[in-house]
């Protein structure tokens, strides 16, 4: 059945809190085993949106989801966040248990944000900021052509959920906004992104399976990911550093990178175990990112990462929590103005990186910049700028048609390293 907001306009409050409306809206649509809700042009100022079952939220072209920053108004639920179960406030557009539920048209979805990230900055948020567009134990979601912006936290984040499309879809966070990641596909399958543009203030898509604390712990796998720009952010596809419950079958192409951090990114650390594996990165142009490729084992942003194991250069035991690296294809690539190395592979003494392919790629640095930190934590590496690739602890490492270009100093820095073929 098809539903206009305009015919709920009674409970709208003159037109300045949509709220009330989009739940009497969704309630008929619910007793009616669900339907589509039409958004005509116009302005919607509301609080947040929970859709059902067999559902379709349609923006048409002009019109425009305004969120609401009364923040004390806002709902608080038991949700998760960065792999930890907590109380958050009740997302902007939000799902649970749900199936066959789509968000599309050519409208926008404004999270008004700014009084978050204040919040957030002053640490005076006592609970979890909303995400912009949150689903949890869902089946069959579709995101299609709508434009996301100013996030409070995560832009689109499906969690323990399985078959999600998105499609068509334009994020904007701004630069200095903290943490409003564009895509976080959390222990869920089967999930396809295709054709969209993200532009914001973190990582743009990153893959995602929960932390050691995590009471839940399922894998992140078959994911695709083909045909989108990244822009800015701290990466352009980045898995970790939560990944507990293992990220596997991934498979990313036709992308381009521009003023990202890093380009393809792994990240994890002792004692958060899980494995990233079965991957395949091709036909990716990065231009103006600052590391292209980057390993890490040593993360040490967040909860307990500044503790002395997380960076200990000598070997530990050899447990669940010892985290895994490998069988990673990466072919076609093309880097253009990189400035700090071509790329960071930082294994553990106890567990390296294993079996990582280069093939067909053509990385162009820069040095007409200030050196940096390099994109992991290694002992004993000085700041960097058109460097080459730095390897430590890794294993049958392979570079085939591989061409660096302005490199100052060695092409490759290699230590603790068995297995690495170069022709």
């Amino acid at each position: 059945m098809f539903y206009s907001i305009k015919n709920y306009a009674q409970y709208s409050q003159s037109g300045a809190d949509w709220t009330e409306a989009f739940a009497k809206a969704v309630a008929d649509m619910e007793q009616q085993g669900g339907g589509t809700l039409f958004v005509p042009a116009g302005r919607y100022p509301t609080r947040s949106i929970e859709l059902k079952s067999n559902m379709t939220l349609y923006l048409d072209n002009g019109s425009e989801l305004f969120f609401l920053d009364d923040i004390e108004q806002y709902e608080l639920l038991e949700g998760n966040f960065e792999g930890i179960t907590r109380k958050m406030y009740k997302p902007c557009i939000y799902m649970y248990k749900a199936k066959n539920v789509a968000v599309k048209g050519e409208g926008v979805i404004n999270g008004n944000g700014r009084a978050w990230w204040e919040r957030i900055w002053a640490k005076t948020l006592e609970e979890a900021r909303p995400c912009l567009v949150y689903f949890e134990r869902c089946e069959n979601v579709k995101l299609e052509s709508v434009t996301l912006t100013n996030s409070p936290a995560w832009t689109v984040h499906p969690l323990f959920s399985n078959n999600v499309e998105i499609r068509g879809v334009t994020i904007k966070n701004p630069a200095d906004s903290p943490n409003t990641d564009g895509i976080d596909p959390d222990s869920c399958t089967n999930v396809r992104i295709t054709g969209c543009l993200i532009d914001v203030g973190d990582d743009c898509i990153a893959i995602k399976s929960g932390v050691e604390e995590s009471l839940v712990k399922e894998p992140c796998e078959n994911i695709t990911i083909t045909n989108c720009n990244m822009i800015h952010g701290h990466g352009g596809v980045v898995i970790g550093s939560e990944a507990s419950g293992s990220v596997r079958n991934v498979t990313v192409s036709n992308c381009v990178f521009q003023d990202t951090d890093r380009g393809i990114r792994m990240k994890t650390r002792r004692l958060r175990g899980g494995a990233m594996e079965q991957m395949t990165f091709s036909n990716i142009i990065m231009d103006r990112v600052m590391c292209p490729f980057v390993f890490n084992m040593y993360y040490y942003c967040g909860k307990r990462g500044k503790e002395p194991w997380v960076s200990d250069p000598k070997p530990a035991p050899v447990d669940e929590g010892t985290p895994v690296i490998r069988n990673i294809n990466i072919n076609n690539i093309t880097v253009v103005s990189a400035t700090q190395c071509a790329g960071v592979m930082a294994g553990l003494p106890e567990r390296a990186i294993e079996n990582i392919a280069f093939s067909n790629c053509t990385i162009t640095l820069r040095d007409d910049v200030e050196p940096t930190e390099p994109a992991a934590m290694m002992a004993n590496l000085e700041l960097m700028k058109a460097g080459g690739f730095v390897i430590r602890n890794a294993k049958d490492i392979v570079f085939e048609n591989v061409h660096m270009k302005g490199v100052a100093g060695e092409t490759y820095i290699i230590d603790d390293v068995s297995g690495v073929t170069v022709r």
